[in-house]
């Protein structure tokens, strides 16, 4: 600690990261191999919003080209053994994409994209389709054509979050929680972030805010980006009496529809990927979300949904392209984006941390990233006037 002017009290680090879910936790938990990180966590736990609300399911179907290479550069770390006495972030679980007869141009497509990674997919009939998920319909309103992809993850993501935060202990950083920030400026060369009655002061401010990313930025009096939050609804209901539902696939259709996910033995979870402009906050699920979400359900298989044991509701935050923003604000020195992360923050987390890590420190791009057709300018926020 150091003191500041008149008496203040300041705690000082090399690196300020705002925001305690997948982006700021992974990014962190890199970024202190290099020096001396605060994250700053405005609620009482990381994870609290867009990361602890999320279903993640790492998948080919989500996201353009970018995002698709992010995936793939990822899968290997996350599907790596974890170490001892830890719990696997991952686990292989097959998702099935399955699309009306007027969708085989859309799963064509998407054929091509798990070709060209080397997925391990196979093109199937209706049929076999059913054999998979066997309360789904079939015909051409239905299921006409299907992909399955058997290298899908599903992935843990309360495990993610606690191997990062432990990473990040492990070289020294530090998780401060109910530090909402409240203020931000230039000192010097640096900056100083007031948060839950402390200050803080450090050369570098990673903004990893979500869906108040900009709100952030505009704290500092920095360029904002234009981050649109989206409210994302989950229902969670009961499957067949009696039926183990666990082995059915992860199930999405590749257009307007929803997806169909086991959890547990008799438990399964659905929405209808529903994108709802919000606000920045504590998001809940609404009625008529949470009825479309049944309905597109049951309009698609067998499934009666009787009761709706749970639903929830997270926001899902973009910027105006879709794509991550990760890079220094132009006019702005120390000020870091690491932001936009979309749906996709913990299937990508391993390479975009990757990316953040050499974009925050002014290293070169990482050469796997480079081999696979990125660079630091498609996540610029340059790219977007910041």
């Amino acid at each position: 600690m150091a003191g500041g002017k008149e008496g203040i009290v300041m705690r000082q680090a090399d690196m300020v990261v705002i925001g305690g879910g997948i982006a700021g936790l992974s990014h962190a938990a890199r970024l202190a191999q290099h020096g001396t990180v605060v994250v700053l966590e405005g609620e009482s736990a990381p994870g609290y919003h867009a990361s602890g609300r999320s279903v993640a399911f790492a998948h080919f179907g989500l996201g353009d080209a970018i995002v698709r290479a992010l995936t793939a550069l990822s899968l290997p770390d996350l599907a790596a053994p974890p170490a001892e006495g830890h719990p696997a972030l991952a686990v292989r679980h097959p998702a099935l994409h399955i699309a009306r007869a007027d969708e085989v141009a859309v799963l064509d497509a998407l054929e091509e994209v798990h070709r060209q990674f080397g997925c391990d997919n196979v093109r199937i009939t209706p049929d076999e389709a059913r054999a998979l998920l066997p309360v789904l319909k079939t015909g051409p309103e239905h299921c006409h054509a299907a992909l399955v992809d058997h290298g899908s993850l599903k992935l843990d993501t309360d495990a993610m979050l606690a191997a990062h935060l432990a990473d990040l202990r492990a070289h020294g950083g530090t998780l401060v929680t109910g530090a909402q920030v409240s203020a931000i400026k230039r000192q010097g060369s640096g900056w100083q972030v007031a948060a839950g009655g402390e200050t803080y002061a450090a050369p570098l401010v990673i903004n990893a805010a979500g869906a108040w990313a900009d709100k952030v930025a505009q704290m500092a009096a920095v360029t904002p980006i234009g981050i649109e939050p989206r409210r994302r609804t989950v229902i969670s209901f009961a499957g067949p009496d009696s039926e183990d539902v666990s082995p059915w696939p992860f199930t999405k259709t590749v257009g307007k529809g929803f997806y169909l996910l086991p959890e547990g033995r008799g438990q399964l979870i659905a929405s209808s990927m529903d994108q709802t402009p919000s606000d920045p906050c504590d998001a809940a699920s609404e009625e008529l979300d949470i009825a479309i979400a049944a309905d597109r359900v049951e309009q698609a298989t067998t499934l009666p949904i009787r009761r709706i044991s749970h639903s929830w509701a997270g926001l899902r935050s973009f910027a105006p392209d879709e794509l991550p923003v990760i890079g220094h604000a132009a006019r702005a020195p120390g000020f870091v984006w690491c932001a936009g992360q979309g749906g996709y923050g913990f299937q990508t987390a391993p390479a975009l941390s990757l990316i953040a890590e050499s974009a925050v420190l002014g290293l070169p791009f990482p050469d796997d990233c480079a081999e696979a057709g990125l660079s630091f300018a498609m996540f610029s926020p340059a790219r977007l006037g910041a």
